[in-house]
């Protein structure tokens, strides 16, 4: 992934530098193109949820490739779980959703990240309004404030393609208590909505995201068009730019 954002906080930061090797202890379908991953990596940590990591791969005649992914858990311990999407053109994401297997080992280095976070002391509404993969860190955040003792309202406005490939479908569908999921579907919409397929407006943010009033603290994330469409629609909305965090995805 490519991360940008429009400002960076200067706060604690949980990060690793050097490259651990992992283990594959599980991997999953989420959609036709998609996979999560369970690895155990000795040496690792704990990260925030919305952080991410590197993955390296090194084929036999010592070529290396490496990519970034977020994580779709948080926490201490040393598993945890990536959700990835496979790119037609993808050097490292091919590999993981369609080849990878139970046991093989690869690298990783992180976490990686301190702005892009959900902290559970923040007290502040949550909206999260994901494009296609970039739902993947925000799994992780439904799931450290579903485990958090005192748990902010959180909302996610998740925008794909068809129900086909929403990833993780079935665990938004059921979400934990005090999260709310809106769902946006821009090419296929499934039979019995009203909204008809189409790109997230401006009425869909009126409807579905929390209100200005609110205060809420947005958190976007998703390819770059969808992410600067998304904030020009925020702050037009009368939302500050200090309250509008944004991670940026690209080719893996």
């Amino acid at each position: 992934m490519v991360i940008g954002h429009p400002q960076r906080s200067s706060g604690p930061t949980i990060s690793g530098p050097n490259w651990l090797r992992a283990t594959i202890t599980d991997a999953e379908p989420l959609t036709d193109r998609s996979r999560s991953l369970r690895l155990t990596v000795p040496g690792w940590t704990a990260s925030l949820p919305g952080q991410h990591v590197d993955v390296r791969l090194t084929a036999p005649d010592g070529y290396q490739a490496a990519r970034s992914y977020s994580l779709a858990t948080s926490g201490p311990g040393e598993d945890l779980e990536l959700g990835i999407d496979r790119l037609p053109d993808g050097e490292v994401s091919p590999y993981l959703v369609d080849i990878a297997q139970i046991g093989d080992s690869l690298e990783v280095r992180g976490p990686l990240g301190g702005w892009f976070v959900w902290r559970p002391d923040d007290p502040r509404p949550i909206q999260m309004i994901a494009g296609g993969s970039g739902v993947v860190p925000f799994i992780a955040m439904i799931r450290a404030r579903a485990a958090a003792p005192d748990g902010t309202p959180f909302r996610l406005l998740y925008s794909v393609g068809s129900p086909a490939t929403s990833m993780y479908r079935s665990y938004l569908e059921n979400p934990p208590a005090g999260v709310t999921v809106d769902w946006i579907y821009s090419r296929t919409a499934p039979a019995g909505t009203t909204r008809p397929a189409g790109r997230l407006t401006k009425l869909d943010l009126e409807k579905c995201a929390v209100p200005v009033h609110d205060g809420p603290l947005n958190y976007i994330c998703g390819s770059t068009g969808f992410a600067e469409h998304v904030s020009q629609l925020l702050i037009d909305q009368g939302h500050p730019a200090s309250m509008i965090k944004i991670e940026r995805y690209g080719g893996n």
